[in-house]
């Protein structure tokens, strides 16, 4: 459904990405989808083409460059490598601007890894119009989350050992400090209840309701 195209970054440096394209052509909202830690798979290209079955443009920038990790110990070593100011500031925003070449408006959301990603582009990407943050909380302070202003959507997992509950509610409660407009959501699942790849953490009814609040919050935030 999609294909691999590359853009610019903001420094002038090329990514490579994954671009789903919708229907609605090039003058629909976009979507810039960030991976788990695995990298850029089959199951994040799953993930853009069904936003774009949505009716988004979805652009997944290859953080990792070509490398996908199948085992935990691979993914782990991937992403402890990976600058995370640079592919906030550089891959996802580069990949926000070159959506908005023909679309009005465009969001990033991610999951897990691309989940914290989400959020520390909040407060790095200034052409982002929303967010969509699944199972992931960047390495930042109350007072860097304070400074959100953009609309964000925010799925938890109850029985997450990385994104703890505990954690989520340091992040609620610096984002209602903040001037977002915000929703925060939490499932009685396990992380990454998103990836139907995973068999023994998806949760089914959990994927489908936070699938339905995203698109429900996207309609309403991309207007």
């Amino acid at each position: 459904m999609g294909e691999m195209i590359e853009f610019k970054r903001p420094d002038g440096k090329t990514c490579a990405g994954y671009l789903a394209s919708a229907k609605e052509g090039a003058s629909a909202p976009g979507m810039v989808v960030i991976q788990e830690w695995w990298g850029l798979n089959d199951q994040i290209k799953k993930i853009a083409d069904r936003f774009a079955v949505a009716g988004y443009r979805a652009l997944v920038p290859d953080l990792y460059r070509g490398k996908v990790a199948t085992a935990a110990d691979e993914a782990t070593h991937l992403m402890n490598n990976l600058n995370f100011p640079d592919a906030a500031g550089q891959d996802i925003r580069g990949a926000v601007q070159q959506l908005k070449q023909s679309s009005k408006k465009a969001a990033v959301g991610g999951f897990c890894l691309g989940g914290a990603l989400a959020i520390l582009a909040a407060l790095r990407v200034p052409e982002m119009d929303a967010g969509a943050c699944f199972y992931g909380i960047p390495p930042l302070d109350a007072t860097d989350l304070k400074k959100i202003s953009i609309p964000l959507i925010c799925h938890f997992a109850n029985t997450d050992d990385w994104c703890t509950p505990a954690k989520v509610n340091e992040l609620e409660s610096a984002l209602r400090q903040s001037k977002s407009r915000f929703e925060i959501y939490r499932y009685d699942a396990q992380h990454a209840f998103m990836n139907e790849a995973r068999p023994q953490v998806y949760d089914a009814a959990s994927a489908k309701m936070a699938w339905d609040r995203t698109l429900a919050f996207l309609k309403k935030a991309l207007a």
